[in-house]
């Protein structure tokens, strides 16, 4: 993909990884929406990225959500790529971690980053282009201590982003699931505790880990280059995902299946 004059959604799009991915993309020449909960922040980024358009909104809120759909489908012509960015980590041992810390990570982590990806991908197949980036976790390809609530969330995921995939790839749209590391951005300060409190405080991994910067230019560069699986870390985080990478040879036979029938088959079957 050449990013010239495309159009790219990105929800968390006010700091961090999000942040980032706009400020580069709007070096590589797209034009931008942006989406966050924090219209003062998302507008900060905009000063940096020339054309954009703000759509501030909570990932929760449906009405919200499809609202903001229409208009950013509207503002160029359809959207090109959207990047599910927007989501929260967590930092509690599970034996003592309240049950609704685990509603609240599913709900804005998962059902909302798939209700998002579900109010764009039939008019991407309509018109027989688009993609959509996943912001998943090396936690969402191994199960990391602290995290269980996130890496349910992540490895949840991939597996919806895995099997649209499959589903879509006869339809000229494409679905990229993207396994970040350590990022040094503001995610352990802002995990959820054993009560659902802010944790308040950074971890040492996170404040030595990888750049934002260059966490968005190897995702961008893995989306131009059609990589399905982009996995962005260092050290051990990426022996770990290279450890669990699925294999290209796997996402071709999903694919092979999709394209000679398997869908319509189970349709007649019901």
């Amino acid at each position: 993909m050449d990013y010239t004059g495309k159009t790219v959604w990105i929800t968390g799009a006010s700091s961090g990884i999000g942040a980032a991915l706009s400020r580069e993309l709007a070096r590589r020449g797209a034009h931008l929406v942006l989406s966050g909960r924090d219209e003062t922040r998302l507008a900060e980024v905009a000063r940096d990225c020339g054309e954009t358009l703000l759509l501030p909104f909570d990932v929760r809120d449906d009405a919200a959500l499809a609202e903001a759909t229409a208009k950013a489908v509207a503002w160029k012509g359809g959207v090109d790529l959207a990047f599910a960015n927007a989501g929260v980590s967590q930092r509690s041992r599970a034996l003592n971690t309240d049950m609704q810390v685990y509603r609240d990570i599913i709900d804005i982590d998962l059902t909302a980053q798939i209700a998002f990806s579900q109010g764009l991908i039939g008019h991407m197949a309509q018109r027989g282009s688009g993609g959509i980036a996943f912001i998943s976790s090396i936690a969402g390809k191994v199960g990391v201590p602290m995290r269980t609530a996130y890496s349910a969330v992540k490895f949840g995921l991939a597996g919806y982003g895995d099997a649209l995939r499959g589903e879509l790839s006869q339809s000229g749209v494409n679905v990229h699931m993207i396994y970040p590391g350590s990022v040094a951005t503001n995610v352990a300060r802002n995990a959820l505790t054993a009560d659902g409190a802010k944790r308040g405080r950074s971890d040492d991994a996170i404040d030595n880990g990888i750049s934002a910067e260059d966490a968005a230019n190897t995702m961008l560069d893995g989306i131009a280059a059609g990589e399905r699986e982009i996995i962005v870390a260092q050290g051990a985080e990426l022996a770990m995902g290279e450890m669990r990478r699925t294999p290209d040879a796997l996402f071709d036979q999903i694919a092979g299946m999709v394209a000679s029938g398997y869908m319509e088959k189970m349709e007649a079957e019901d």
